[in-house]
């Protein structure tokens, strides 16, 4: 692949925007089929430009505008905000108060910085294959919640060029709710909670809730592989007693172990004691976590009080992989959110929708840069001009990402809206037909 320079990035924007960036496409998703009436026109975008120069309430009438202004402007990072009561570039002229924020996707931000207390791979913007992972994890509990537990079935997953996921749910109804809605659903799919200060982030109640427990059952397929091998959660003192942090102080009563209370007067956790001397013993992670639960196992066998769970296992297990979202970025309408096939100034990669039947084999590192897919089409552009002589290449531009690696990756957005044409034109069938019962 070709090495990214960030101090070409100026001119490798002018022919992305000029000749690959799938403008027919993106229109047909934020007009959502020309239903609402000026509903692509009032939709805001921000454009950050070369030397962090930040425009916000742009807006455009139709897709040649889009067009011209991107090629214009050839903008560093492309940002998507809400559909508003007036056009958004014209926001000044309305009156104080009036220019409101009316709908927009729900969309979630999920940032690896987020997992810094957790990861021992990477930090920081730095990811690598063994903490990616986490994004994994995160999109099979995330989307499998908005599927099943909401009932929202268009739900667009995209790669942030760097060290993150964005979704984007389409739905018409979804489009349509309050901020407190949206606080409802990010608290509902929210189980770490706590800053840097807080040490024990999860917190399960005697009675666990279905989502927790499917969630559970999607990080069990991982952790071994990623907590216990690749992470190495428990390969030295240093790392095992962060682990025993999260054993509560009390944790014979937290179990409901009924013991006299003299037996642990003067050891306020004989079990984090026992886990201390049997990490000792054993000489790997995958041991020590078998050491954890054979612990767990043992203290609950003396509890006669059937509804007890596993739960000291399942929080250290949720602390470490379940996904960490941006609250702020669900919650407001208002929220700007990187769009879809924008390009990372840093790394140079292309904010590329991500397959949901094929979320595990995703690879950040293989993401086409805007190097690599410009590189592409100068190589194929130069063998059509030997072969085709003088002929225009008008013809060919429209269809030019098609000659790139950037290819598959517009063809899961194709099938997105696809999906989105169907149920919209579903939805005006059923209203159709209602108005004819009548």
């Amino acid at each position: 692949m070709e090495a990214f320079d960030p101090a070409e990035l100026p001119e490798l924007l002018k022919l992305y925007y000029r000749r690959l960036f799938p403008y027919g496409q993106y229109y047909r998703w934020l007009n959502y089929g020309g239903v609402v009436k000026n509903y692509f026109q009032h939709r805001e975008f921000s454009f950050t430009l070369k030397d962090d120069i930040y425009i916000r309430y742009q807006s455009f009438n139709n897709q040649s505008d889009l067009e011209k202004e991107m090629q214009k402007m050839n903008p560093y990072k492309i940002d998507i905000g809400a559909v508003y009561s007036h056009r958004p570039n014209q926001h000044n002229t309305v009156k104080l108060g009036a220019f409101q924020a009316q709908e927009k996707e729900l969309v979630f931000d999920i940032d690896m910085t987020d997992y810094d207390d957790v990861r021992r791979c990477c930090s920081s913007a730095d990811i690598c294959s063994k903490c990616w992972t986490l994004m994994t994890m995160a999109i099979h509990i995330i989307d499998r919640a908005l599927k099943e537990d909401f009932g929202f079935k268009h739900r667009l997953w995209v790669y942030s060029g760097r060290r993150g996921v964005h979704c984007w749910v389409c739905d018409e109804s979804v489009r349509k709710l309050s901020s407190a809605v949206r606080s409802g659903i990010v608290e509902y799919l929210s189980l770490v909670k706590g800053g840097q200060d807080v040490k024990k982030k999860v917190h399960l109640s005697e009675k666990i809730h279905p989502f927790v427990r499917k969630s559970i059952n999607i990080i069990k397929k991982y952790f071994e592989q990623y907590a216990l091998v690749d992470q190495d959660i428990l390969e030295n003192k240093e790392s095992w007693d962060k682990i025993l942090a999260l054993v509560p102080e009390n944790i014979l009563s937290q179990v409901h172990f009924y013991v006299s209370y003299f037996m642990f007067l003067n050891d306020p956790s004989p079990m984090r004691d026992e886990l201390q001397q049997g990490f000792q013993r054993h000489s790997n992670s995958l041991q020590r976590w078998e050491n954890l639960k054979n612990t767990i196992n043992k203290y609950q066998k003396n509890n006669k009080n059937d509804k007890c769970g596993p739960w000291l296992e399942w929080e250290i297990m949720l602390q470490y992989c379940f996904p960490r979202l941006d609250i702020n970025v669900s919650k407001g309408i208002n929220h700007l959110l990187k769009s879809p096939f924008s390009v990372h100034p840093k790394t140079g990669r292309i904010s590329v929708p991500i397959d949901l039947q094929k979320v595990d084999q995703f690879d950040p590192f293989t993401v086409p840069t805007i190097s690599s897919i410009c590189h592409e089409l100068d190589v194929i552009s130069t063998k059509e001009e030997k072969e085709n002589g003088a002929e225009s290449d008008i013809k060919h531009r429209t269809r030019d990402y098609k000659k790139t690696s950037l290819a598959p990756f517009v063809k899961i957005f194709e099938q997105f809206l696809e999906n989105l044409d169907k149920s919209r034109k579903g939805e005006l069938l059923k209203k159709s037909d209602l108005q004819k019962d009548f």
